[in-house]
């Protein structure tokens, strides 16, 4: 499946479940758009919501990290 045949809502159950599978996975908005093939816009808007809901946490260093306040599966 190519970037342009997934919709947003398929990018942010893929996203959501890498970070599930993976707690400590920390990437930064490049690292994103290469593992997923994204452009800068889709990867700056995933992250956005992403970060609004409280699932992903902007660190220190750049990267976005899991969110403290999500319960580990």
């Amino acid at each position: 499946m190519s970037a342009t045949q997934v919709t947003v809502a398929d990018w942010l159950q893929i996203i959501l479940g890498e970070y599930q599978e993976m707690p400590g996975l920390h990437l930064t908005e490049p690292q994103m758009q290469r593992l997923w093939g994204l452009d800068p816009l889709t990867c700056e808007a995933l992250l956005e919501a992403l970060v609004d809901i409280r699932f992903l946490t902007r660190a220190a260093d750049g990267s976005y990290v899991r969110s403290a306040a999500v319960p580990m599966d």
